[in-house]
């Protein structure tokens, strides 16, 4: 059954990964030294399960960078399991010189919408200088880095190819390399997991800021496995070291760690949102809505022309595994992608029902098929973006001239089949 919602509909997805979202308030401390300090009572909570990497690198790894002058490209992702801003803890560590901050697409605060130049600045807390990796130039220069003797990197990835921080990541990375000093990665686990690696592999012909590498829509990997892949079969030479993260497993969601929950750029919400990301960032490249300008961004998809039941039915005659479609109508305002401000959206959203079985990349296939052929002339494509999206011309070609899903995804296993032995050495989690 298709149930239509209405634009004030804001229940959250049910069964059983609903349960996900009871985000903790408080986290209890971990006492040791030299780590980031945590608030109130020792006995006040149980202990984190999981230690990001800048709780690791003040704890366990100090020799990394005492005695140097550091430079940290970083956002408001960059938090220890007690939300205390990793620029904070090294700022103040008596054996850290922090002497400048780098800023990612969206911001040293994330508050800029995609594809916003962000500018230079100075941290008003620290008085630091925080050079812009997302305006004129997107890769540290050599004045940027005047100084500096070891540059680290501590922003949240969420796990699929086209988000630029890892991208950010591998021309900083490129450019301490070429300055000779370190490169160092205070890991952070893949709040989407680290088992499921799915869609296609990027063709190096449409490489871009939206995926520089030969990676799969769903990598399954974190940061640190990342810089590794790019250092030891992407060729960027560095002095690199990753700072893993203590206490992730593969298996674990977001939830799953205790560690608090920043929305890394203002159309990632929450963990549902991440989850559906490689399939429904692909309609970026086309006229349809992702549900910018709503609570709900990524997580559905619509436009005024679409009939969103009969999408939804269509959707849900495929049986896809670990996912179920709702018919909604939703209104975006102030979208920062500029479409249907204002007006009635009609679609569908998804919901996760089973994290374990579900393939985004595979639903977001299915999905376009069926959004194209419900659009008729009204459909349009933003054709070059959208193969950057997809990593490949293919999909967009045949999905016009009327492939189904199977021929659309035939390759895409032994693309998997390929990448995945490269993936394999360079994993650091159980």
């Amino acid at each position: 059954m298709v149930r239509q919602s209405s634009p004030g509909d804001e229940r959250r997805p049910r069964g059983r990964l609903g349960l996900l979202w009871v985000w903790p308030l408080a986290l209890a401390p971990l006492m040791m030294a030299g780590s980031c300090s945590p608030p109130g009572d020792a006995h006040e909570a149980p202990r984190p399960e999981v230690r990001p990497g800048i709780q690791v690198l003040l704890s366990d790894s100090l020799h990394l960078v005492a005695g140097r002058r550091a430079g940290l490209v970083t956002n408001h992702t960059g938090i220890d399991a007690y939300e205390v801003p990793s620029i904070d803890g090294l700022y103040g560590h008596d054996e850290v010189e922090l002497v400048a901050l780098y800023s990612p697409e969206h911001g040293i605060r994330g508050t800029a919408e995609a594809g916003e130049p962000v500018d230079h600045e100075v941290d008003e807390a620290t008085g630091l200088p925080v050079h812009s990796l997302y305006g004129e130039t997107r890769k540290p220069t050599p004045g940027m880095l005047e100084g500096v003797e070891v540059l680290l990197f501590d922003i949240q990835d969420i796990g699929t190819r086209y988000y630029t921080y890892i991208y950010t990541m591998a021309l900083a990375m490129e450019a301490a390399g070429e300055a000779g000093i370190p490169f160092v990665v205070l890991d952070r686990p893949n709040p989407v997991g680290g088992t499921l690696v799915q869609g296609n592999v990027l063709d190096p012909a449409f490489s871009s800021f939206v995926g520089m590498y030969p990676i799969p829509m769903r990598h399954g990997m974190t940061p640190g496995e990342l810089a590794l892949l790019y250092r030891d079969h992407f060729g960027v030479e560095a002095q690199l070291h990753v700072v893993p993260a203590s206490g992730w497993r593969r298996d674990m969601l977001q939830p799953d760690t205790g560690l608090p929950w920043r929305p890394p750029s203002p159309n990632m919400p929450d963990l549902e949102s991440a989850l559906h990301y490689p399939g429904t960032c692909l309609f970026e490249g086309t006229n349809l809505s992702v549900g910018r300008g709503t609570p709900r961004a990524f997580q559905q998809i619509g436009a005024p022309w679409l009939d969103g039941r009969e999408l939804a039915r269509r959707m849900a005659a495929r049986e896809l595994p670990g996912v179920a479609f709702e018919a909604v109508t939703f209104t975006p305002r102030d979208p920062g992608d500029g479409k249907f401000d204002g007006e009635a959206v009609g679609g569908v959203r998804l919901q996760v029902t089973d994290p374990e079985v579900y393939d985004p990349a595979l639903t977001g296939v299915a999905l376009l098929v069926e959004a194209y052929n419900l659009s008729g002339p009204d459909w349009s494509w933003r054709a070059a973006h959208f193969d950057r999206l997809a990593g490949t011309d293919e999909l967009r070609v045949g999905v016009e001239a009327g492939f189904d899903v199977e021929e659309l995804t035939a390759g895409w296993q032994e693309e998997l089949a390929a990448f995945r032995p490269l993936r394999e050495g360079v994993l650091l989690y159980p």
